[in-house]
């Protein structure tokens, strides 16, 4: 039963309501596109340093067995590509051994992370266990030699998108356990 005196609703203030209401939904969405329009990017906690601006490998020819090496391989799948300073002796053989045991702690995911060196294989003497992990590669062109160290027995790192696209890159000296977290992040 109605009240004698109530009054019905008034459609403004129905209207007000429901423009409010879509408001609250639209609003993220306009700030969104305002800050893409700005040029504005999240930046991640990432340990390694952001290739800008990222770049495609997919030209990239790396010689692996006598045959180039497929950066778009036949499964989503990234590639750790490392790349040895000169006389990669010890030191370098130790940093790859860590990077390796970080794909190895990817446990079932380990497979969505090929392993690539590229340059002359290390000569410790505990390297060839390393290796036997890693697919070795030449680079003829030296497309990657703005990210190789110059210092003797280092080694640096690129995290290469299954895409092709040039991720992150892991200069001489980086923290292996900082590489390791950021994989765990990013394979999933």
């Amino acid at each position: 039963m109605t009240e004698p005196n109530a009054k019905p609703p008034t459609t403004g203030s129905g209207r007000l309501k429901l423009v409010l209401i879509m408001l609250v939904f639209l609003a993220p969405i306009v700030a969104a596109g305002l800050l893409t329009l700005s040029g504005w990017q999240p930046e991640g906690k990432g340990n390694g340093q952001p290739i800008v601006p990222q770049r495609s490998l997919a030209d990239v020819r790396i010689e692996v067995d006598g045959k180039p090496w497929a950066w778009r391989d036949s499964e989503p799948r990234l590639t750790l590509v490392a790349l040895p300073g000169p006389a990669c002796a010890a030191r370098c053989t130790h940093t790859l051994t860590l990077m390796r045991n970080a794909r190895i702690v990817l446990n079932r995911n380990a497979d969505r992370l090929r392993l690539l060196y590229i340059g002359t294989p290390p000569a410790a003497a505990d390297a060839q266990a390393v290796m036997r992990d890693y697919k070795t590669g030449t680079d003829a062109a030296d497309a990657f030699a703005e990210f190789r160290p110059t210092e003797p027995d280092t080694v640096a790192a690129v995290l290469v998108e299954s895409n092709a696209t040039a991720l992150a890159w892991y200069p001489a000296g980086f923290d292996p356990n900082g590489l390791r977290k950021d994989l765990q992040k990013v394979i999933r």
